[in-house]
């Protein structure tokens, strides 16, 4: 009885040995060079991957895209293993989901940049500004300092010394106008515009409400070489997979940059 119970056990020990061995190489394996799945914010990224898309297809790769519409779930599905990569966030994003949530994922290539504009319905620039007027930056953790450093960047306010990811307006040491600051959600930004000065607006909200960067904004971050380009991103065990360079040749190619300028017209930039 005794050696049909070792034998038993041995017996399990094995099975379990070959299923654990199974399950590692499940999790790290290959993404294929045929078809992949890729996650997408809705408009921009979703059109720019579509570009791509047509030309992988071309070639015999194809890319199906899964569109959503919030910044959180594409992480939690490209963790779990219904995405293969997604295609939408900016670097300090990624690193503050990777940290808050513990996900193995990783930037592979750059993108393309939404430079962030001020835009104004009162004034037609920052100079104007009075003493007492309210000015609107978004209040999420991803973009109130970027806003807070653009207002900065114009001469409006001054940030204290090594102000970083999660400012606020608590963090603007110099105030000379004394101006109201509001930190309001990001997509509400654009329809408050007729109860503030100025307000700091993400390029794809601005785009939504029929405002680019350079017919509309009254000040803008940088268009070429933006601090804040987006990233393609994959499981950290995928990051070299043959794929991957293969879908940067087609998003880096001149066709895909000849697409975004005649699309955008300079609210989209190629950061690469």
């Amino acid at each position: 009885m005794k050696k049909s119970v070792k034998i038993l056990s041995i017996g399990l020990a094995i099975i379990l040995l070959f299923a654990l061995s199974a399950c590692g190489q499940n999790g790290s394996k290959e993404l294929s060079t045929k078809e992949v799945t890729v996650g997408v914010t809705g408009g921009p990224h979703q059109q720019i991957m579509e570009q791509v898309a047509k030309l992988a297809k071309k070639d015999g790769l194809k890319i199906n895209l899964k569109v959503f519409n919030d910044y959180n779930t594409p992480n939690t599905a490209l963790s779990e293993g219904s995405l293969d990569a997604n295609s939408y966030q900016t670097l300090p994003f990624l690193k503050g989901q990777e940290k808050d949530k513990g996900y193995k994922i990783q930037d592979v290539f750059k993108t393309v940049a939404f430079p962030m504009g001020v835009y104004s319905k009162k004034i037609k620039s920052l100079k104007d500004l009075k003493k007492g007027d309210s000015i609107a930056v978004p209040n999420d953790p991803a973009n109130e300092l970027r806003a807070l450093q653009l207002f900065e960047a114009a001469g409006v306010i001054k940030l204290k010394d090594g102000a970083g990811q999660g400012a606020t307006k608590k963090d603007v040491v110099e105030n000379k106008l004394n101006l109201q600051i509001k930190e309001l959600n990001a997509e509400s930004l654009p329809s408050q515009l007729d109860e503030v000065a100025a307000a700091a607006i993400n390029t794809n909200f601005a785009m939504g409400a029929g405002l680019t960067i350079n017919k509309d904004a009254i000040y803008h971050e940088p268009i070429k070489n933006n601090p804040y380009p987006n990233y393609f991103v994959v499981r950290t065990e995928n990051k070299k997979d043959k794929v991957v360079k293969t879908i940067e040749k087609y998003y880096h190619s001149d066709e895909v940059k000849a697409y975004i300028a005649k699309q955008f017209g300079g609210s989209v930039v190629p950061a690469w």
